[in-house]
């Protein structure tokens, strides 16, 4: 049950496409075509570290970055995954879960300050949206009205 009073980061708005709600988090899709990019928001007002959630919520996070996890593995074969909750530049906690190449252009360093990112042309974030939303929604995801 999202927190009365949770607001998104305007930042993580700007920066992603919404997919919808899992039982604890918001899941958005990173804008950066590079890369199978999800972001799991936990819906808790005023949290900016995953200590601050309680026990419950702790678990079932672990739980959504699992499913996050198989859905970019089963979806998109990278060659690793990378899991973080930085929260330097955006306090509010959030979890990154993305897909690693060796093709890709930040290999084998870090994506994050490598290099600006890449918008998804709309008709290729329309293709991956459907994607990711089709891969969670066994899981539980309830997508975005798309209105």
């Amino acid at each position: 049950m999202t927190s009365p009073s949770f607001e998104l980061d305007p930042q993580l708005a700007a920066d992603t496409y919404s997919l919808g709600r899992l039982p604890l988090s918001r899941v958005l899709m990173m804008n950066d075509a590079r890369y199978p990019w999800l972001i799991l928001v936990p819906e808790r007002a005023g949290v900016s570290e995953i200590i601050e959630l309680s026990d419950t919520d702790q678990q079932q996070l672990m739980r959504e970055i699992g499913i996050a996890s198989k859905v970019l593995q089963a979806g998109f074969q990278p060659d690793k995954l990378n899991v973080g909750a930085l929260g330097n530049r955006v306090r509010q906690l959030h979890i990154h879960v993305l897909g690693r190449f060796v093709s890709d252009e930040a290999w084998p360093g870090p994506v994050w300050g490598h290099s600006p990112a890449r918008p998804y042309p709309p008709h290729q974030a329309g293709i991956t949206l459907d994607r990711l939303t089709a891969g969670l929604v066994p899981h539980g995801l309830q997508p975005e009205s798309q209105s």
